[in-house]
């Protein structure tokens, strides 16, 4: 069985559709772990849960203000996980281009 291993990498933050979802919406507004939890329809234990993984990441981050738990977006503005993508489709892009003289000099062949 595979456990989940914290990381201050974005992309594992990222894969789930709900921590997209508290994302999105923190960027609108700031909100309380309650707020969250009506918003998403999700018990306080599992927002909690998501909004952990999504502070590790640097992503959000939350203060105490009373007895209310502010959550707002964190520090981490994805400039390492932006220029990755981009080296990755830089490669892809290459790769394509390769495939695309390949076939196009095997077309040629084959009109001789």
């Amino acid at each position: 069985m595979v456990q989940y291993q914290p990381s201050r990498s974005a992309f594992p933050a990222l894969a789930d559709p709900t921590r997209r979802g508290i994302l999105e919406y923190l960027g609108t507004q700031q909100a309380s772990v309650s707020d969250l939890a009506a918003r998403f329809a999700m018990t306080l234990t599992g927002i909690k849960k998501h909004l952990q993984v999504l502070e590790t990441a640097g992503l959000v981050s939350t203060v105490k203000a009373g007895r209310v738990r502010i959550c707002r977006l964190g520090p981490n503005r994805l400039e390492a996980e932006a220029s990755w993508i981009a080296r990755y489709r830089r490669m892809l892009e290459d790769r394509y281009d390769r495939l695309d003289a390949f076939l196009a000099k095997t077309e040629g062949d084959q009109g001789q």
